[in-house]
């Protein structure tokens, strides 16, 4: 087994999951906005340093993806806070692409960019304690989009990226997301991001990446959030299924899926209904923002000292996501904090 093969499995075996705190500053301005806390480099830091120290770090969180600033701060005590992740267990990552930008030639359409001077940037995370990587591309579903060349543009950035990862030692995420924005249908999701993570294998072969040692992130298939279409967990875990089995090769060790704009309680149903349905190898499990963070960060933003309360709330939901990486979560197993 090679090192980044051992290195996938330990972020995702055992029911774990990857917390994604690699919000941007701008991002995480508007998150901490939203509940009136003041977004300076302080609050930021602890509200991370609170949930990287709670308990369920140890048994459900096996990766943390950072955003540039984090990676570089230090805790309260000293300690790096890759050195406080690593202390749980836990494996450091780190967001390397630098956004999605206008794709030249389709305007209504992104084209994520950061590939300029990568290799030099992938020896410094690593330097500073990042064995895993991120990188997103993203695409809108509409009668025209995604375009032939949006799906080629980002699928070959995408696997441009993890063959730059995979040489400095560490393990790529691959993250193609159809967005849920839109009133299209389940099936036109289906059939849109099917058609967007087999092109971005073909991309990664033709680069000579080692799918052993990458990880997935996709959406789940969805309708869009403005259609009117409402399908149950089992079709949402059915049709998910379907499309992954169809085009995501099978010396891939595992599927970390994103939340995208879903509630924290579906985000759970529906990985837990994947898991019940699981009739793969593939491991499945989480890779939540949002879906992990909200209630906490709205617990923490009333008395932004009571560590431990907060802690409560994020090991709680953390516990839940992890049970439904495995298949046991059950709606009656939450609480109503």
């Amino acid at each position: 087994m090679s090192e980044l093969h051992e290195i996938a499995l330990q972020i995702l075996s055992k029911g774990k999951g990857i917390l994604a705190a690699d919000e941007s500053t701008a991002t995480m301005t508007k998150r901490l906005d939203s509940v009136n806390v003041v977004s300076d480099e302080n609050n930021r830091l602890l509200f991370r340093q609170t949930l990287f120290s709670s308990s369920s770090m140890k048994d459900c969180i096996g990766g943390v993806i950072l955003y540039d600033e984090t990676i570089r701060q230090k805790t309260s005590n000293g300690k790096t806070i890759p050195e406080l992740i690593h202390s749980s267990g836990s494996l450091t990552g780190i967001k390397v692409d630098t956004g999605a930008k206008i794709l030249a030639g389709s305007k209504e359409e992104k084209v994520t960019e950061g590939l300029d001077g990568l290799r030099e940037r992938l020896k410094d995370y690593y330097k500073l304690g990042a064995r895993f990587t991120k990188w997103r591309g993203v695409y809108s579903i509409s009668d025209k989009y995604p375009s032939n060349l949006s799906i080629s543009a980002n699928a070959h950035a995408l696997a441009r990226y993890a063959a730059l990862v995979q040489e400095a030692g560490m393990v790529p995420i691959i993250e193609p997301e159809v967005l849920m924005n839109g009133n299209h249908s389940a099936k036109d999701c289906l059939n849109k991001t099917s058609e967007v993570i087999k092109k971005c294998y073909e991309e990664l072969e033709l680069n000579n990446v080692d799918l052993k040692g990458t990880i997935l992130k996709p959406n789940m298939i969805l309708p869009g959030e403005n259609s009117n279409e409402k399908i149950s967990n089992e079709e949402i875990a059915e049709l998910t299924l379907e499309c992954l089995k169809n085009n995501v090769p099978t010396s891939v060790p595992g599927i970390a899926f994103l939340s995208g704009g879903q509630t924290e309680i579906e985000a759970t149903a529906n990985l837990n209904q994947i898991n019940v349905k699981n009739n793969t190898d593939f491991i499945m499990t989480y890779s939540y923002g949002r879906a992990l963070q909200q209630s906490a960060l709205k617990f923490w933003s009333k008395d932004i000292n009571n560590i431990n309360g907060t802690q409560e709330v994020f090991d709680h939901r953390a516990r839940m996501c992890t049970l439904a990486a495995q298949g046991k979560w059950s709606k009656n197993l939450e609480n109503p904090k």
